[in-house]
């Protein structure tokens, strides 16, 4: 059973996954590959002078690969229900369950209004600062958690914030990721 399951493999899902997959959480990434960064071009993103939204999607995913997130390309999820011990997420082929999920799904909030996340005035996900929502081990991320400020580095911050919520309750405090260049591998899609 994976620790952490993310629904939606854009920006806000892979941050998520990097983080949780390369510090030891076993990590499951359902991607429809529906994000709107194949529209994009970044040149306002903190570290990349320019590069398309195809391309960096392309790295983020190589990233999460080497780091151990399972990617599930074009495996759509079509329900999350909570369980005892966490959550089953439903797809097309098949059912999985996880202690943890993060929801990634752009301005889509179906999922979150189904397993009954709270939600704003505005019909926004309703999340704290750590991007948890009213349904314990239930994460928001990225546009479903704004009204109108969906931009891609928010995105990854609000999916390396849940991230890092996540693992802090798995490790009993507050958990910092902070790499050194000593604590880097070198790895070969980089």
């Amino acid at each position: 059973m994976p620790d952490v399951a993310i629904v939606g493999g854009g920006t806000a899902g892979l941050s998520a996954a990097l983080f949780t997959a390369k510090n030891g959480l076993e990590t499951v990434v359902f991607d429809t590959d529906e994000t709107w960064m194949h529209k994009a071009h970044l040149f306002n993103y903190l570290g990349v002078r320019s590069i398309s939204g195809d391309e960096f999607l392309a790295i983020a995913r190589g990233q999460v690969r080497d780091r151990g997130g399972d990617l599930h390309m074009n495996e759509e999820v079509t329900g999350v229900e909570e369980t005892a011990d966490g959550f089953r997420i439903e797809t097309a082929d098949g059912e999985y369950e996880a202690t943890y999920v993060v929801l990634a799904t752009g301005a889509d909030r179906s999922i979150a209004e189904e397993i009954g996340c709270a939600f704003d005035d505005d019909g926004t996900v309703d999340v704290s600062l750590s991007m948890a929502t009213s349904v314990e081990n239930c994460y928001a991320t990225g546009a479903m958690v704004r009204a109108e400020e969906w931009q891609a580095v928010i995105a990854a911050g609000d999916g390396a914030t849940a991230a890092l919520d996540i693992l802090s309750a798995e490790k009993g405090e507050h958990f910092h990721d902070f790499d050194t260049p000593a604590d880097v591998p070198i790895l070969e899609s980089e």
